[in-house]
């Protein structure tokens, strides 16, 4: 007995071509806006077509791709789905003694081709372009805006049992009242404060102004004071400066890295553990979708297509919402990350589990 006979490959033909059109059909239009609102911009810096086109647009479609992805998953089960149902396929397909369970093969065989899809295009391919696609916009569309910002109150821990505090880190690399502690058994080893501390690019060290350190032994302890102390840190001015969503520019391997490096030195990952969640949540929600798509779809009832449409739009942007509103709560501190992330996953797969049997019957 074949695993895939002609009428799954044909359901596969519908599914991925109806979703690839739809997904080409929108980032057509999504390309239009965006050249008509950045026209301006390119032509006054007189950036080439190459330029825009290898640099900005290459890299933009496949955020956009993903980004719509599990929309048009479900649109376009819904859409095709509604479509056989309505030329009597799917009753034909059953009637020939094929269960509703197999004829939900070639439903998850295509889900699964565009949840590797996704999953390849949100781990790896999207974060190199959008580093370059944000390189773009800085240089030629944002360079008069801020896109920087800085840490205040900065607490952290540069290696191992060596903490620093900062009241302030501005954008000319100088820190406002500083202090280092160096640990050693949990013990008090050493404190170095100082008025300011400042980067020098010549010479790739810090600069500390005014500074004082104490350095305690077993019986006693030593002072020391300067007007000027050059040294070496373990970190950079890149390390307090914040700009925006820049966990997308890290391949998974390089998050996790990133992640791991933000915990030893006491930073807020929070943000940081949502994105690397989602980049396997977000796949996954293309088997949940296409359930439920199909259940929905492949009856007959009173509205037709329009309505089948209208009702998939309705739970497609309802998952949205729930996804936002739960990693809300995981940013304002009441839950885990990876619960945030995978709570609209399991709620609607219990929806897909009542669809199917809806269906089935």
């Amino acid at each position: 007995m074949k695993f895939y006979r002609t009428i799954d490959i044909y359901i596969t033909k519908k599914f991925l071509g109806t979703f690839f059109y739809a997904i080409a059909l929108i980032l057509s239009i999504a390309i239009v806006f965006d050249m008509s609102e950045n026209l301006d911009e390119f032509l006054s810096k007189e950036i080439s077509w190459g330029t825009i086109i290898s640099e900005y647009y290459l890299n933009f479609i496949p955020y956009f791709a993903n980004l719509f992805s599990p929309l048009f998953t479900f649109i376009a089960v819904i859409y095709f789905t509604s479509k056989m149902a309505y030329n009597t396929e799917i009753i034909a397909i059953l009637s020939s003694g094929v269960s509703y369970a197999r004829l939900m093969r070639p439903y998850l065989v295509s889900a699964l081709v565009l949840a590797a899809f996704s999953f390849v295009l949100g781990n790896y391919i999207i974060p190199p372009a959008n580093e370059t696609l944000n390189q773009f916009r800085q240089f030629y569309i944002d360079n008069d805006r801020q896109t920087v910002s800085t840490e205040i109150n900065i607490h952290r821990q540069i290696e191992p049992g060596v903490f620093i505090y900062m009241r302030r880190f501005n954008s000319n690399n100088v820190g406002d009242r500083f202090t280092l502690e160096r640990f050693d058994d949990h013990q008090l080893v050493e404190k170095l404060t100082a008025d300011n501390i400042r980067w020098d690019e010549e010479s790739g060290k810090w600069i500390l102004n005014n500074w004082w350190k104490r350095t305690l032994y077993d019986n006693y302890e030593e002072i020391e004071k300067g007007y000027r102390l050059d040294t070496t840190l373990n970190m950079t001015p890149e390390d307090y400066k914040i700009v925006k969503n820049q966990m997308e520019n890290y391949t998974t391997p390089e998050l996790k890295k990133e992640i791991r490096l933000m915990k030893m030195r006491g930073v807020n990952t929070v943000e940081w553990e949502l994105e690397r969640h989602k980049r396997v949540a977000g796949p996954f929600s293309a088997f949940i979708l296409t359930i439920i798509g199909a259940g929905l779809a492949s009856r007959k009832i009173k509205g037709g297509l329009g309505f089948h449409l209208g009702l998939g739009l309705l739970l497609s942007f309802s998952y949205i919402l729930f996804m936002q509103i739960s990693t809300v709560f995981a940013i304002s501190g009441n839950a885990s990350p990876l619960v945030a992330v995978w709570i609209p996953n399991l709620g609607y797969s219990i929806i897909a589990f009542f669809v199917f049997r809806w269906a089935a019957r």
